[in-house]
């Protein structure tokens, strides 16, 4: 991590920070950029990003660059998310409780008048030593707040763990007001694209929100992974990341086209039943026809590409997406199907996610598969219905993927 030494390269980096997260749109990758650059722009070595649900704290997203430097190249840390009630007992609760922020420069010497103090628990089983501690409330403009954000072990020029000081704290103070706006909005789209998967979700069951936040995050994954082996420019690979997030949720939103009774049928599908469930990819990228931004391009290619297969044998193949009929000379009575490399990357990516998602959960027709024969199937589809590349990437990030399956659990 790069250690900013002096307050005119801060102020830049404010300056473009403050304009750069005004274009985040993705709740996810907001919440996970905020926590990086916090730790760039105070050179700290680690750090936590906590949402405020009711009266709890939802740990976010975790970062450590000690524990990262011990992974093979490309790979992520793995982390559980958990909850923490807003109290004076422990020092996010506190913050979040009060408002006020707090710098502590040694977690292990707070005084036991404090109203808070340090859990070393958490030291004790990632085997990392807390030392500096900065937490700052994520407030709006109604002095509501949102969020915590806390920065761990504040490194000096020559990487020793330093405390956090008074500069650092004004300058996370304003870092903190930028990214609390930009929060709000990130959860208001996320919102609004969780209520069109709600619609979604009345007419089919399995169109779940913990169902598309797993794909849509699954994808995410894939395509940075994806991405970085090809050396795209990291300024490409956020912005996709970005836009993809959003995205990826709203492949199945076409299927609030379909009639309930092709939809809800407990028993296999006719010919003719089965044709018409397989309109909802067109009808989805439909949705997205009047293109206002990147966002509308991407979601209507993922939601009318998801089921093309690598051997041409997917569908909806070729098609005019307002009328449904096949694209091309003649008057063919079937669309050629997307091949290979045809299929957009954002459609490959989102195929394999939404198959492992649903092979890996049980639903009211199936249970669940074993871990064992889901990547035996997926292994056994590659170069058919799956991109051989992807699926490569697929299995370097398995583990990554199956705890993004445990952060989203159904809800029965």
């Amino acid at each position: 991590m790069s250690f900013m030494s002096n307050e005119a390269e801060r102020l830049k980096e404010i300056i473009r920070l403050d304009t750069e997260l005004s274009t985040v749109q993705d709740l996810d990758i907001l919440l996970e950029r905020i926590l990086t650059e916090a730790r760039k722009i105070t050179g700290a070595d680690a750090g936590t990003i906590y949402v405020r649900r009711g009266d709890n704290l939802v740990f976010s997203y975790a970062q450590n660059e000690t524990q990262r430097r011990k992974l093979p190249p490309g790979h992520k840390l793995i982390y559980s998310t958990f909850v923490v009630k807003i109290s004076e007992k422990s020092i996010s609760g506190y913050v979040a409780a009060t408002g006020e922020t707090i710098n502590i420069p040694d977690v292990y010497k707070i005084s036991r008048s404090s109203p808070f103090q340090f859990d070393s628990s958490y030291d004790k089983v990632s085997q990392y030593k807390t030392t500096s501690v900065l937490t700052v409330p994520l407030k709006t403009n109604r002095d509501e707040i949102v969020g915590v954000l806390q920065i761990i072990n504040k490194q000096d020029s020559t990487g020793d763990f330093v405390a956090f000081d008074s500069e650092d704290e004004v300058v996370v103070k304003h870092f903190a007001g930028t990214a609390s706006m930009a929060l709000q909005r990130a959860q208001l789209t996320r919102a609004l694209i969780l209520r069109m998967i709600q619609m979604a979700e009345l007419r089919d069951p399995k169109e779940t929100g913990p169902h598309v936040n797993r794909v849509a995050s699954y994808a995410t994954e894939i395509y940075e992974r994806w991405a970085n082996r090809r050396s795209m420019p990291a300024e490409e690979i956020n912005r996709m990341r970005d836009i993809l997030r959003s995205a990826a949720m709203l492949h199945d939103v076409g299927k609030v086209g379909i009639s309930d009774a092709i939809l809800k049928k407990p028993g296999r599908l006719t010919p003719n039943e089965r044709q018409t469930m397989q309109t909802h990819t067109y009808i989805g990228a439909r949705l997205f026809l009047n293109k206002q931004s990147e966002f509308d391009e991407i979601a209507s290619i993922a939601a009318l590409t998801h089921h093309e297969n690598w051997d041409g044998t997917g569908y909806p193949g070729k098609v005019d997406i307002e009328t449904g009929k096949p694209l091309g000379k003649g008057r063919r009575r079937k669309a050629i199907g997307m091949k290979g490399e045809e299929i957009p990357i954002c459609g490959r990516v989102v195929a394999i996610a939404d198959v492992y998602d649903a092979l890996l959960s049980k639903r009211a027709y199936k249970e669940a598969w074993d871990e064992t024969a889901v990547y035996a199937e997926i292994r056994k589809l590659s170069g058919v219905k799956f991109d051989p590349e992807i699926v490569d990437v697929f299995f370097g990030c398995s583990k990554l993927l199956k705890s993004i399956f445990n952060r989203y659990p159904d809800i029965d």
